[in-house]
């Protein structure tokens, strides 16, 4: 609240209209009793206003989702269940990102979709978790005409939401495709659908489609964060496409379905490599700001089918606040790491030593080994092993990596000894990922 002062004339007109002598326009004929009282109200007042004086929250990490599908496209679960899913296992955000679909307006799904989808049980637990109030069917069971419907976002929010814990963030994953390749980029924090652009090619479809999320951001006046999903779909987006649609700042590094090819096979490389392989090309050849590495679930199974199933990858972002400006600004800085179960204390890139430290969250008998991860500056040679090369390792739980001055770039990815609870590939370890620190200076 403001500092204010009050005239005394404002309190003039509050006191009792029996005072006739207060009330007189002419504020020199004022009793000394009165003018005192003023003088207390007004010292009241100003104690008020300076204890109501709010302190600045500390930055703190919160954990997000930012790839998530219902029943609004290819998921098998209604909107709501999801969100409380990931709310009660201490997700501060989610996403919805639905394909080429905002969940918003009136529609209504068969019942026998739904349960080809998932199983028989899946309205009465529905109905369990929030009441048979909420849940509106039409027609008669056991007949095709039975239906549910489709709780939108605004409706169904405030029954999940909760201040300073959770939010949902409205969201689409734009699933275009080119060349009979699939192109998917989510836009997180949409205020309408955003339409396919379409393209020639891959990289241009990627191109169009950026475009039309910066648009879109600009014309709303909200932050909107585009990213990249699952490169190695379909072998779809190779390292230089993403290198050269520069107005991309954000990937998937991790994408927990299992059909992401996320190892790459015997022709094509791992994710993890192309992530090194575009950043090489955008800090020599380019001169444009490296790509930043996100994990997600892109969760469509909630029943404990075989697939795509939450609780796989995530971000972890260091804000002030929840809210999905100030979440995604963060992101936009670079304050955030990817996961795929190891957490971390701290990551701080010193730029004044050129040194980048981890500090990492023990769990209980787990052991960490971190591998400082860099792009070498071309010395002439024809030297591939400089690109994502392992320049040290430690097993301590707070490493630390000072730059010798021959890096583009330094990144580190801790892997626990703890396997993947619920991996999406063989032989999978619980893992965290940084983002690209020390290449503004070169």
């Amino acid at each position: 609240m403001a500092k204010f002062l009050l005239s005394p004339l404002l309190f003039i007109n509050i006191l009792p209209k029996n005072r006739t002598h207060i009330m007189h326009p002419n504020p020199i004929r004022l009793s000394f009793a009165s003018t005192a009282i003023i003088t207390l109200m007004s010292c009241f007042l100003l104690s008020v206003c300076h204890k109501t004086k709010a302190a600045d929250p500390e930055l703190r990490w919160w954990k997000g989702n930012l790839h998530t599908h219902s029943l609004w496209s290819d998921g098998d679960q209604f909107p709501e269940m999801i969100a409380d899913w990931y709310r009660e296992r201490d997700y501060n955000f989610v996403a919805l990102t639905d394909h080429n679909v905002l969940s918003e307006g009136i529609r209504w799904m068969p019942y026998s979709a739904i349960v080809k989808r998932s199983d028989d049980g899946i309205l009465s637990r529905y109905r369990e978790r929030f009441g048979n109030a909420w849940v509106e069917t039409r027609g008669e069971p056991d007949t095709p005409e039975f239906a549910v419907r489709l709780k939108p976002l605004d409706e169904f929010r405030n029954l999940v939401e909760q201040r300073n814990q959770f939010i949902m963030i409205p969201a689409e994953e734009i699933s275009d495709h080119s060349e009979g390749k699939p192109v998917h980029i989510n836009a997180t924090n949409v205020a309408e659908v955003i339409t396919p652009a379409g393209g020639a090619t891959v990289r241009e479809t990627m191109q169009n489609n950026l475009r039309a999320i910066l648009e879109h951001e600009k014309a709303h006046g909200r932050e909107v964060l585009p990213h990249l999903n699952h490169p190695n779909f379909g072998y779809a987006v190779t390292a230089d496409d993403l290198a050269a649609v520069v107005s991309e700042r954000f990937f998937e590094v991790y994408n927990g379905h299992p059909g992401v090819n996320q190892l790459g096979d015997a022709t094509h490389p791992s994710i993890e490599a192309i992530w090194d392989m575009a950043n090489a090309i955008r800090r020599t050849t380019l001169d444009v700001p490296p790509l930043m590495g996100i994990a997600t679930d892109d969760s469509h199974e909630y029943h404990g089918k075989a697939g795509s199933r939450p609780g796989r990858g995530w971000v972890m972002v260091r804000s002030q606040y929840l809210t999905p400006e100030h979440l995604i600004r963060a992101m936009k800085r670079g304050d955030f790491y990817a996961s795929s179960g190891v957490t971390l204390n701290d990551v701080v890139f010193d730029s004044g030593k050129r040194e980048l430290r981890l500090d990492i969250a023990a769990d209980g008998d787990a052991a960490y080994e971190t591998a400082f991860i860099a792009t070498l500056k071309p010395d002439g040679s024809e030297d591939k092993d400089r690109i994502g090369k392992r320049v040290a390792v430690s097993k301590s739980l707070t490493p630390t990596y000072k730059m010798k001055g021959n890096e583009l770039y330094i990144r580190a990815i801790v892997t626990s000894s703890q396997p993947h609870p619920d991996p999406s590939f063989k032989n999978q370890y619980q893992q965290a990922w940084t983002q690209p620190v020390g290449w503004e200076t070169d």
